[in-house]
């Protein structure tokens, strides 16, 4: 896992640092300098430094000093300068002119092979200077020190205009504008350089491959006790999504999976996939409120149930499910859509995760899609709810972030598979929460992997689900 603090506790966890500002400030400096040598900066090169008049630009002097000592042309092209020679960034700034390296007003560009945006930190707000925006489009590529000078660290907005950068090095840990909002598109890769600061009370944890656990089955497993998952969906054009799901459970290690359906609709579901069991209630192709009694009676036996793919439009079906299922529920897509509200979520007693994108997300809450609001609705309900998105956020007890996978998985049916990850590792023994994580990072890691070798589809994504676990 990584750490994502806010930039409030970075400015915190400096303050209450034991080492002096100065050494940690030579530290990130030093960091800055290293990543642009993996750039390919060396002997001859041509250098700008982009520097601030605070610790952000004596970060850039620092940097510039080291490289200097290494041969590199290195000019600081200065927005402003340190307001007190006796501060850390005054004192960087006179041992880097000590080493030779020129500084000068801002200016306009000049050729360069990298620039180092060390204009702004983690605290900057608002619109870059007039002066700064020619730099904007200069043709050499960018290492930005903290975050592109622009972009806010702790939201990844932009008010007006900012850096691109080819990699951004942080101190400490991430914030949350590297990884949400133009973040992702503005920082390129990034380099977390530890500066010897301690803690820090965490905004989000990014997931990583140890922070994603597979359920094991015993040597003595069968398809009961590995794990059942049933799925409540698949009306009338809409089959696929429910056989989707339940698919994906069986390829996700469930040891049985069933689609309950509307009773005309059972004969596709059964010859979609024969590996799964299928049941159907009535002889329509909707489900109605006289089902829930049939339905509920089938899906007792089963370990965590899936509301929603393929479940259309209905007239209080799935708020009487919510309201009766007394085992785990996974609700998604029509599931959430047909709650109209919290009330149902905010009711129910039983272990809950919910999986909306952001337009099911506004349509359940009524405001925007956001982790902070995700974060709340988990509080008020006490259930886990996964974000859907790029990234993904997984809201429960703790706050964490999936960053796996990309735009290849936005095409249809892929939300349904994950739903059946999921549902299988929570029936296969999983807290609802690593689930819910693990899950998201696996469908991730499988879309990012299926793309190398072909387009993504929901169908194709089921057996690369498979080949990972």
């Amino acid at each position: 896992m990584q750490l994502v603090i806010t930039p409030e506790e970075s400015g915190r966890l400096d303050a209450a640092s034991v080492e002096p500002v100065e050494v940690l400030m030579e530290r990130a400096g030093l960091g800055v300098a290293l990543v642009a040598v993996r750039m390919g900066v060396g002997y001859g090169s041509r250098v700008i430094v982009l520097a601030g008049a605070g610790n952000n630009g004596g970060d850039g002097y620092v940097a510039a000093r080291y490289l200097a000592q290494r041969g590199v042309q290195v000019t600081v092209h200065a927005l402003g300068y340190p307001r007190r020679e006796d501060s850390a960034a005054g004192k960087a700034f006179t041992r880097a002119v000590a080493a030779g390296v020129r500084v000068v007003d801002l200016g306009q560009p000049a050729p360069a092979d990298l620039i180092i945006d060390a204009l702004f930190g983690v605290g900057f707000r608002g619109e870059l200077p007039d002066n700064v925006i020619p730099w904007l489009e200069h043709d050499a590529p960018v290492l930005a020190v903290d975050v592109p000078s622009g972009l806010r660290a702790a939201d990844g907005e932009v008010e007006g205009a900012a850096f691109k950068a080819d990699a951004t090095v942080t101190f400490h840990a991430l914030k949350p504008g590297h990884l949400i909002g133009e973040g992702p598109e503005r920082c390129g890769p990034i380099e977390v350089v530890d500066i010897g600061l301690i803690g820090g009370e965490p905004e989000l944890w990014l997931c990583e491959t140890g922070d994603a656990p597979i359920p094991q089955r015993s040597r003595t497993a069968h398809k009961w006790s590995a794990g059942s998952v049933v799925v409540v969906g698949s009306s009338r054009g809409m089959v696929g999504a429910g056989v989707l799901a339940a698919h994906s459970a069986l390829h996700a290690g469930a040891g049985s999976a069933a689609v309950v359906c509307p009773g005309a609709m059972q004969p596709q579901a059964a010859a979609m996939s024969p590996g799964l069991l299928t049941h159907g209630v009535g002889d329509g192709d909707q489900f109605e409120l006289e089902h829930v009694d049939a339905v509920l009676e089938y899906a007792d036996r089963f370990d965590v149930m899936v509301l929603g793919p393929g479940l259309g439009a209905d007239n209080g079906f799935a708020r009487e499910i919510v309201a009766r299922r007394s085992g785990k529920l996974l609700i998604d897509a029509d599931g959430l859509n047909n709650l109209d509200g919290l009330q149902p979520l905010i009711e129910r007693k039983e272990p809950t995760i919910i999986t909306p994108h952001a337009g099911e997300f506004h349509r359940l809450s009524r405001e925007t899609a956001s982790y902070p609001a995700a974060k709340a609705i988990a509080d008020e309900t006490g259930g886990v709810v996964l974000l859907k998105g790029n990234p993904t956020f997984v809201l429960g007890a703790e706050q964490w972030v999936v960053t796996a996978g990309g735009p290849e998985l936005a095409t249809i049916g892929t939300g349904d598979v994950l739903a059946g990850i999921v549902a299988a590792f929570w029936a296969s023994g999983l807290r609802g929460e690593v689930a819910a994580r693990s899950g998201a990072f696996w469908h991730g890691v499988a879309g990012a992997e299926l793309a190398k070798i072909r387009t993504v589809t929901a169908e194709h994504l089921v057996y690369a689900v498979g080949e990972l676990i």
